[in-house]
């Protein structure tokens, strides 16, 4: 059972319509998530070869672990300095220091921008002097599925992939072929199955909602790095999670997939509000310590989808669910 403050945390997300609002109004509410960091906390802007970036630095943080992070807000909106108090968590949890990379927004940078800044970015930690395994990429709903889609992009380069991947609510399937769009959007308080199909036009321009680099989930997912993927049970982009999960398992790929009883999209951004949210946070400090941050073994195949919802009950799959 969730939280007495999920309900709390519903009704706020709820009273806001961006269904309403222009693109510029989208963009400035998107803004206004920005959050001053804590005390303590190192603040640093950056150009990472050109992309707009931010670190971020907890306080007593010293390690070489990087969290190359991505934004969320369906490749149309947001900044690296949006949540950035979720930053300043992951990077305490996590024992790293955050990179949060921005990337060229659509409608006026269609596919494939997103995904060369986030190569960029992640070439320019390499470049200077970070050892890939000790990177880790990121990101959250749209920038999860960009962080994804940045690992199958870099294995067909030929770069040296990083050590781990966290999605948080992933967008994997920009052609929108999940029953959860269905399923779920009744309970979705954030995203709606019209919204989802405006911002995937925007981004793709026309171009194939099932390139892997736009929807990872119909790549060729061999040869990746350890994957943690967390989504809530109540949205709609849930089977974006299960479905690339069980496509990762059968590619032979490390990958844990929680599903966390009764949570929104993103609900980690309430942190500090909403329980569940400082827990899931937690949890990706400690999958993090669990796996180390090491390459990927090609050939390698896990025996299972480890399933794990917010009250800690693990199931072994031998694959992700992909409906219900």
């Amino acid at each position: 059972m969730a939280s007495e403050e999920l309900k709390t945390v519903l009704e706020l997300v709820g009273s806001a319509d961006l269904g309403t609002l222009t693109l510029q109004e989208r963009r400035a509410l998107m803004g206004s998530a920005g959050a001053p960091a804590t005390v303590g906390t190192r603040v640093e802007r950056a150009d990472a070869d050109g992309v707009a970036a931010e670190w971020l630095i907890a306080a007593g943080v010293t390690g070489e672990r990087v969290l190359l992070f991505f934004h969320g807000g369906a490749y149309h909106m947001g900044s690296p300095a949006g949540l950035r108090s979720l930053h300043v968590l992951l990077s305490a949890a996590a024992s790293a220091r955050v990179l949060s990379a921005g990337y060229r927004l659509a409608p006026e940078h269609p596919f494939p921008a997103a995904v060369e800044d986030a190569l960029t970015a992640y070439r320019w930690l390499v470049a200077g002097g970070t050892d890939a395994r000790q990177i880790v990429i990121g990101g959250n709903s749209s920038g999860g599925g960009l962080a994804l889609a940045a690992l199958v992009a870099l294995r067909d380069a030929g770069d040296p992939l990083p050590g781990a991947a966290v999605a948080i609510s992933p967008w994997t399937d920009l052609d929108l072929a999940g029953e959860s769009l269905r399923t779920r959007a009744a309970a979705d308080v954030m995203l709606t199955p019209d919204g989802a199909r405006e911002a995937a036009d925007w981004y793709l321009a026309g171009q194939d909602p099932r390139h892997p680099y736009a929807s990872p989930l119909y790549a060729d997912l061999r040869g990746l790095p350890p994957i943690l993927i967390q989504a809530g049970d109540a949205e709609i982009l849930r089977d974006d999670s299960t479905r690339f999960a069980a496509a990762a398992q059968a590619a032979g790929v490390d990958v844990t997939l929680e599903i966390w009883d009764e949570m929104p999209h993103v609900w980690h951004a309430f942190a500090g509000l909403l329980p569940e949210a400082d827990q899931a946070i937690e949890r990706i400090g400690a999958w993090l310590g669990e796996h180390g941050v090491r390459s990927a073994k090609p050939g390698a195949v896990a025996a299972s989808v480890p399933v794990v919802t917010r009250s800690g009950r693990r199931r072994g799959r031998g694959r992700g669910r992909t409906a219900g």
